[in-house]
């Protein structure tokens, strides 16, 4: 069964293109969904993350965030 992973973002962020990047390379060894949900459509989404993003969470849980690690996030995906 396919995991889906948020990527929490905000518009003109190096950082989320790079996270997205990222996770795009690792569904070619992992099999994954990726959906993406903009902090600022969200009000207590911005509250939460608003220093964090990207953040990438996996099944309620997250597992990295600012300058994502692929081989965190591979590790967990694992």
């Amino acid at each position: 069964m396919s995991k889906t992973v948020m990527l929490y973002t905000k518009e003109t962020c190096a950082l989320c293109d790079e996270a997205y990047a990222i996770l795009e390379d690792l569904q070619t060894e992992v099999d994954f969904t990726i959906e993406t949900v903009d902090i600022y459509q969200d009000e207590a989404l911005l509250e939460k993350f608003m220093v964090m993003i990207p953040v990438v969470e996996v099944d309620g849980e997250i597992i990295d965030y600012g300058r994502v690690s692929r081989n965190n996030v591979r590790k967990r995906l694992l």
